[in-house]
């Protein structure tokens, strides 16, 4: 994606990535798997409804994230983040809800391929979008690597704001008090919800 239709600035992301590599340094991780799909987003800028199948963002020891996901859904990680199109990587669909593969031996043969399967590797355990085969798969097909809960560890990056973040949040703010300034101007007793979001919007 070009640069001006990224939702923050490059050098916000720069900031992301520097905060979380610090992070996996202190915890002594050298490549972070995370899935969670908000943090996702706030490494990459990645947005998209395609969390119902294996992805993941790889953060390894330097270099850009790697977009890793389902080959239909490759484009809007093109569109949506800041990634070049050689760290979007994506798996055919014949991994996807396949009995006699997963997306994570896939995953696990690109890792080693880069030289980073004997790394401490941190994956987010506790996490909905992390499955317990998609744990035993990278165990399976990497067992030189030393892999380390990672949980929450992106999101507590997250949780001091920068400027850009509160910029958009004061305006979200905004945006919701004009919504319910309108809501109790045209609100009636008996108002069907769909007239009132219709008023909302009018």
């Amino acid at each position: 994606m070009s640069a001006d239709r990224l939702p923050f600035c490059r050098e916000e992301y720069a900031r992301r990535l520097a905060k979380t590599r610090r992070a996996m340094e202190t915890a002594e991780i050298e490549l972070m798997i995370v899935s969670d799909p908000s943090n996702m987003a706030w490494l990459t800028g990645y947005d998209g409804w395609s969390f119902y199948v294996h992805q993941c963002v790889l953060v390894p020891p330097d270099g850009d994230p790697i977009w890793y996901g389902r080959s239909q859904d490759a484009n809007g990680a093109k569109r949506t983040s800041y990634l070049g199109d050689e760290n979007i990587v994506a798996y055919p669909d014949h991994y996807v809800q396949s009995t006699e593969r997963h997306p994570m031996d896939l995953l696990s043969s690109i890792i080693e391929a880069r030289g980073w399967g004997a790394l401490p590797i941190g994956v987010e355990m506790d996490n909905y979008w992390f499955s317990a085969a998609a744990f035993a798969s990278l165990q399976r097909h990497l067992p030189n690597a030393r892999f380390k809960d990672a949980t929450a560890l992106v999101n507590w990056q997250r949780a001091v704001k920068s400027g850009q973040e509160l910029a958009y949040m004061r305006r979200a703010a905004r945006i919701v008090e004009k919504m319910h300034e309108r809501i109790f101007d045209r609100i009636e007793i008996g108002m069907r919800k769909c007239d009132l979001v219709a008023e909302i919007y009018d």
